[in-house]
């Protein structure tokens, strides 16, 4: 056993250990402004130069910024590896839209089981304000960029009610790729009144049977709710194409 496998681990490591652990679970989430570094020293019972060099190692590693006199920031970099140019491509041609779709699929599903089994109380209460935030902009309707935030963030709840970071991060990645798709998709959506009731009470579905711990249940309910927005943007792209030809038509006899 050599000398450096004995040796005892510094307070600093510990401390960034705890708060790589931190961010990794989404209690530290990107761009968020940490709390000051007494507020921190007290927190984990060190004192404050212990603290200030686990800072130190975080941000030698890219994990947190600091900025003089404006504190200490969870870096914005952190979970945006489908925000590089070809993923930005993505969200430029729209005939890609079903394949996100698919890949959020995938991934939601997933998400959804684990959280009917893994969900804490704690986790229920976050669920349940998610869905009555969005439900209240969604019943409001006058602002869709803000209810396309608030769906997400609802979804994003559900991924971290799932206790699996590599879930979660990939959620938040692909959430800086799907947010320009998801206002748009919600025009199409509802451009039928009555469709807006179909996605409350799919969104209504999701919550319950997670809430209900019933994995099965969930993970079928995602997949009603995302293949009945993939099938409303198919029945959309049909109906613009039958529009283009009978304008081209027209524009023919005239």
């Amino acid at each position: 056993m050599t000398e450096e496998a004995i040796r005892p681990k510094k307070i600093s490591e510990i401390i960034a250990r705890r708060l790589e652990a931190m961010i990794l679970e989404g209690s530290l989430t990107p761009g968020q402004k940490m709390p000051p570094e007494r507020e921190l020293a007290q927190q984990f019972e060190v004192s404050r130069p212990s603290l200030r060099e686990a800072l130190h190692k975080l941000e030698a590693k890219g994990l947190v910024t600091r900025r003089q006199g404006g504190g200490t920031f969870v870096s914005e970099k952190i979970g945006i590896s489908f925000a590089d140019p070809l993923m930005q491509l993505f969200q430029t041609h729209s005939e890609f839209n079903y394949d996100l779709l698919e890949f959020r699929n995938a991934l939601e599903e997933v998400a959804a089981h684990y959280a009917a089994i893994r969900a804490t109380a704690a986790d229920h209460q976050l669920i349940e304000q998610a869905y009555d935030d969005w439900c209240t902009a969604h019943q409001d309707g006058s602002d869709e960029q803000k209810e396309a935030e608030l769906d997400w963030r609802f979804h994003l709840s559900i991924a971290e009610a799932s206790h699996n970071a590599v879930l979660l991060h990939s959620m938040r990645a692909l959430y800086t790729m799907a947010k320009l798709t998801i206002s748009s998709n919600l025009q199409y959506i509802y451009s039928e009144e009555h469709r807006r009731d179909d996605v409350l009470k799919q969104h209504r579905a999701i919550k319950e049977a997670i809430i209900g711990r019933d994995p099965a249940a969930a993970q079928q309910s995602i997949n009603n709710h995302l293949a009945f927005v993939e099938e409303t943007l198919q029945e959309s792209n049909r109906f613009e194409s039958r529009s283009q030809r009978s304008l081209r038509r027209m524009n023919l006899m005239g």
